[in-house]
């Protein structure tokens, strides 16, 4: 047995339990830790700070292969994890040991001294402890939820901000409104810190705009100072440097031309060396990150069978997905399950035109999980047909014994992804992903 594994998986327990909601946004609690802590917040690497409703983990992605292509010791924060905590906390490529990471939820632990905050600032703090002791070039730190009052948002300064296309999600933190969604990720701007935007729907744009305006926010926007596109083969990109062509990502699917287009403008901004065309070329066909439009190769499932996962959990994802290759060629069945915060039917829509059948489950281990029949009314009232099935393992077997084999696609949530790569033992990094 890994003891330091045990020993940091008792503190995350005991972490839950020292505010009586998951999420609670505010920024007085992280404060008052980080004080406590000798504000490591303060003594970061510099910081690339990432907000958006979709993206922000590719994008980050692109960011650091391209970073350490270019020789950069870069260190990444993001969330949720997909089968270990250790995930969130990378250095320099590598997830954070169990030793080191109990270490550090122990100091943040005796330091809060049991006073209530929630699970993600908390954690947030001991990130910031590991970071602020690394010898990394570059922080790549990604905003738990919304952006204004997120834990991350102590940074007072970092190096760029960037904001990755904006939709609906998170209603019940953020609101029924694209505006003012937008507004609350626009919070992460800061005075004269350049900003790198993605493609925006119109009222987000508008939002973002005017924040930027009131602080003197300097502005680098998808169609206006930079452009990307597919150039055939090729992933073209404009900017104030001049005009480029770079492979196409690794990572599946049109909206990834976008993403990775967001990260060379980033790099574009910091200039040489970090923009490097040589590590451009290297890292975005490098980049890994799994659970995203993930193709598992060599495939679990029998001969004829091909098994892809994706944690997209909302209309924008479900669009992304859906436009993302061609899936009619052969039988495409899904296998979906979603906590109960999210809408079933909005993000099933474009993908049911796709598809020949649903199996509904439920997120593993999760009380606030869709049960699999509602699901499955979800579906059969966009005129998919649909089954529930107790978990995926049974889901997956029905299929096989039933249908003419075809893709499965596994999707709805981040955490069902999670608990697929642990059943089929897929490490992150691991899964023959080509996203």
């Amino acid at each position: 047995m890994d003891l330091s594994a045990d020993r940091s998986t008792r503190i995350l327990a005991r972490l839950h339990h020292l505010h009586p909601k998951l999420i609670d946004l505010s920024l007085g609690r992280m404060e008052r830790l980080l004080n406590t802590l000798g504000n490591p917040e303060t003594y970061l690497p510099p910081v690339l700070h990432i907000a958006g409703t979709n993206g922000k983990g590719s994008t980050i992605a692109y960011l650091e292969a391209m970073l350490r292509a270019g020789g950069q010791r870069v260190d990444t924060y993001t969330s949720p994890h997909l089968v270990h905590f250790n995930e969130r906390i990378r250095l320099n490529g590598t997830d954070i040991t169990a030793p080191r990471l109990a270490e550090l939820l122990s100091e943040c632990e005796a330091a809060n001294a049991g006073a209530p905050i929630t699970f993600f600032e908390i954690t947030t703090a001991a990130a910031f402890l590991a970071f602020a002791r690394s010898a990394a070039d570059f922080l790549l730190l990604e905003v738990g939820l919304g952006g204004r009052l997120d834990a991350t948002n102590v940074v007072a300064r970092p190096a760029l901000s960037v904001i990755t296309p904006v939709s609906i999600d998170h209603t019940q933190y953020l609101g029924e409104s694209l505006a003012g969604i937008a507004g609350e990720k626009a919070g992460i701007l800061k005075a004269n810190v350049p900003a790198i935007i993605g493609e925006q729907a119109a009222a987000a744009e508008t939002v973002i705009e005017a924040r930027a305006a009131e602080l003197n926010t300097p502005l680098l926007r998808f169609g206006r100072e930079w452009q990307v596109r597919m150039e055939g083969e090729r992933l073209g990109y404009e900017g104030s440097s001049g005009s480029y062509q770079f492979p196409l990502p690794a990572l599946i699917g049109r909206h990834q031309i976008g993403n990775a287009g967001i990260a060379i403008a980033a790099l574009e901004a910091m200039g040489a060396p970090m923009f490097s065309p040589a590590a451009v070329e290297k890292g975005l066909p490098g980049t890994c990150w799994p659970g995203r439009l993930q193709h598992v190769s060599p495939s679990p499932l029998p001969a004829g069978w091909e098994l892809w996962l994706d944690g997209g959990h909302n209309e924008a994802a479900g669009v992304a997905i859906a436009a993302a290759r061609t899936w009619c060629d052969k039988p495409l069945y899904l296998i979906v399950g979603m906590l109960n915060t999210k809408p079933p039917t909005e993000f099933l829509r474009a993908l049911v035109p796709h598809s020949t059948g649903l199996i509904g489950v439920a997120v593993p281990d999760v009380e606030a999980s869709f049960t699999p029949e509602d699901i499955c009314r979800s579906a059969t009232g966009l005129g998919l047909e649909s089954r529930p099935a107790v978990n995926v393992k049974l889901a997956l077997d029905r299929l096989i014994r039933e249908e003419a084999p075809g893709r499965i696609l596994i999707c709805g949530s981040l955490y069902l992804i999670g608990a697929v790569l642990a059943d089929f033992k897929l490490e992150r990094g691991t899964a023959g992903s080509s996203g």
